[in-house]
């Protein structure tokens, strides 16, 4: 487990990476917390058949109240991380909580099996070179997966968009021909800013609470 302090500064490592930024930038703590708020405002309902409303994108089962210390898993930094990714193409903080929402019983799974895989295997750049093919995607590992988003119908602006977690091309454009290939869709591949985040998470330490500490 790690404090906030840590998924603060390994986000940065990430996403951050210039050598003259030794902390968090103000604007980046601020995303965070936003999210993390807009998580909790939201509340859950275990009892809901709808995963969006059952499950939080970035606390366990219960979360401790406002002021209380919090311990965030690694997948839950990773989910912090996947949504500051989907902002930087300009979906809406709200938006992004509840796609994290969403998905995050398969998303969860997912990570925990990637992070288990080897790295020298994973990344092998021969071996990436010979698995593609023509007309596939262009991706930087020999087994990615997908967060793919369809875009909501014009007819239904205020309708959930459809999202899933696909490992393959094939699974990918299974769930697009299932949605309908004519709309809009976006997706991000997930493996790499497993990695990467896993690595830098492993670089930080955690920090006492206190105005002295921050």
């Amino acid at each position: 487990m790690f404090k906030r302090n840590q998924v603060e500064e390994a986000i940065a490592l990430v996403v951050e990476p210039e050598p003259e930024q030794s902390t968090p930038s103000s604007e980046l703590r601020t995303r965070i917390k936003r999210l993390l708020d807009t998580d909790r405002d939201l509340g859950r309902n275990k009892r809901s058949a709808d995963p969006e409303r059952a499950n939080f994108a970035f606390y366990r089962s219960e979360m401790p109240g406002r002021g209380a210390e919090t311990l965030f898993s690694d997948y839950e930094a990773f989910a912090l991380l996947t949504c500051l990714r989907l902002m930087r193409h300009g979906w809406p903080q709200g938006f992004v909580v509840s796609v994290l929402r969403r998905v995050r019983l398969e998303l969860e799974e997912h990570y925990a099996r990637i992070a288990k895989q080897d790295p020298k295997i994973l990344f092998d750049e021969e071996l990436i070179r010979q698995r593609a093919k023509p007309g596939d995607i262009a991706v930087d590992n020999t087994d990615p997966v997908f967060l793919a988003i369809i875009s909501r119908k014009p007819e239904d602006p205020f309708g959930s968009s459809p999202a899933a977690i696909c490992r393959g091309q094939g699974e990918l454009m299974r769930f697009i021909r299932e949605r309908g290939a004519s709309q809009a869709w976006t997706m991000f591949e997930l493996v790499n800013s497993v990695h990467d985040l896993s690595s830098a998470l492993a670089q930080t330490r955690p920090r006492l609470r206190g105005r002295g500490n921050q």
